[in-house]
């Protein structure tokens, strides 16, 4: 029981980042119909420009406690995520938005190799390490131990995503969203600009993906420039798990994925006999897309689609 509880808290965690990332993909498909393939990218440069700038405040021996230290570096890291995801939708993107389907498909490929090699240029092949600066607090529930930076992932999550519930649900922007989700051409007649709306898409959502990324690399205490490569495949796939265009779809695979997955990393050992360790916790994320897609293409709670002219 300790074991499952573990892994249960673990796993909601791990999900919580996962449904962060999964936001961005659901937005720009539920009002684009675009797989967006290098959101992972994006938050992939979130966690590098945050740790370049905690590893310079840290180098320059500042006098600041550690979560100031990495609050700094997630308030870098969101403008340029924002920037970076805007310009992405502008140059890449908008120019292809009545081409055929596969041709901003393979651009989006084609943007996030360009951004893995962009961020090798930069920081290089190595393993970037997230400073040992942040309070290593522990507490006690029911068998399991749950860390100090867990609890505060997952407040955090769950804080950015009731916020993205207001702003879309309660907020004229959130109604434009909606409004172009459902029938873009007859929102833009009704004075709603689209292209402003596509644009703030993308923005939000990469600013959500940079505070991923910096969750990501101080959980593992690591970053890398092919990181948001595989972290962007499973977010992709808690969309689909959930129904990608549906934002409660999005939070909810993501945590989904994330239980399933540490789960597997938790009893795959037991199950095989020992000949499968926790390193193959990748695959059950894979697992999980391939029967999905073949008994539920829609997803969990289904995929909302507008009524496109």
């Amino acid at each position: 029981m300790d074991i499952f509880l573990q892994q249960l808290i673990n796993g909601l965690v791990l999900g919580s980042v996962y449904a962060l990332v999964a936001l961005g993909y659901t937005m720009v498909y539920g009002i684009l119909e675009l797989i967006n393939f290098a959101h992972g990218e994006v938050t992939m440069i979130g966690a590098m420009v945050a740790l370049a700038v905690i590893g310079a405040l840290v180098g320059s021996q500042v006098d600041l406690p550690g979560i100031v230290i990495v609050l700094l570096g997630v308030l870098a890291a969101i403008p340029a995520c924002m920037i970076l995801g805007y310009t992405i939708e502008r140059v890449a993107y908008r120019p292809l938005r009545n081409a055929p389907r596969l041709a901003p498909l393979i651009t989006a490929i084609g943007v996030s190799i360009l951004l893995q090699n962009i961020a090798m240029i930069i920081w290089g092949r190595q393993y970037i390490s997230f400073p040992p600066i942040l309070p290593a607090s522990t507490f006690h529930f029911g068998g399991a131990t749950i860390s100090g930076l867990q609890i505060f992932i997952l407040m955090l999550s769950v804080l950015l995503m009731a916020a993205l519930v207001l702003l879309v649900q309660k907020t004229k922007l959130g109604r434009a969203m909606r409004a172009t989700a459902q029938a873009p051409h007859i929102a833009g007649l009704m004075g709603v600009n689209i292209n402003n709306v596509i644009s703030l898409t993308f923005i939000i959502g990469s600013a959500l993906a940079a505070v991923a990324g910096v969750m990501v690399s101080a959980y593992y205490g690591i970053a890398h420039y092919y990181m948001g490569f595989l972290l962007g495949l499973k977010a992709f796939t808690a969309a689909v798990l959930g129904g990608i265009g549906n934002i409660a779809g999005a939070v909810l695979g993501g945590l989904l994925l994330g239980v399933i997955e540490s789960m597997g990393a938790g009893y795959i050992g037991d199950l095989t006999g020992g000949f499968m360790g926790s390193h193959y916790q990748d695959v059950f994320a894979f697992f999980v897309l391939i029967l999905v897609l073949v008994f539920r293409p829609s997803g969990l709670l289904g995929e909302r689609v507008g009524e496109r002219a």
